[in-house]
């Protein structure tokens, strides 16, 4: 697994973590870190963005619930949250192509989510593209969203 996508796997579990179990992300991805061990590149990238989301997490779930209205965050499978949150986060602030965000998002979706989470994801995420200020200009250079 390519590092950048090892480290989204990675955010995804610990997103999760702290969202199902309570604990402290930043808390939970250092104790992760302490019992395996990570090339630099994946314990440098998870961090940012679980940091990032965490630090965005008022600003993200606005989105989810502006784009996703019919879907209340409390009813949405914690997987698919962290998934958006992720992948949103890439959008708005991150160095990734908005098509490298969406694709890695939905691809976290298909491998811990259940069979309709990849659409959802894709959805919201494909939504929030299509809204954005930067839609039609310059194809959505990475990080064009900010």
């Amino acid at each position: 697994m390519k590092p950048r996508r090892r480290a989204r796997a990675l955010a995804l579990e610990v997103l999760y973590e702290g969202q199902v179990a309570g604990h402290q992300p930043l808390a939970v991805l250092n104790r992760r870190l302490q019992e395996e061990v990570y090339p630099p590149e994946v314990a440098e990238f998870a961090r940012q963005l679980v940091s990032g989301v965490l630090k965005r997490k008022e600003e993200i779930d606005g989105l989810i619930q502006q784009f996703a209205p019919e879907y209340p965050l409390e009813q949405v499978s914690p997987v698919d949250i962290s998934a958006l949150r992720i992948g949103i986060y890439e959008l708005l602030h991150g160095d990734s192509s908005p098509k490298v965000a969406i694709n890695e998002a939905v691809e976290l979706a298909k491998r811990y989510g259940s069979e309709g989470s990849s659409r959802f994801v894709n959805g919201v995420l494909g939504a929030i593209v299509r809204q954005s200020p930067f839609a039609a200009s310059e194809a959505l250079e990475p990080g064009r969203m900010r």
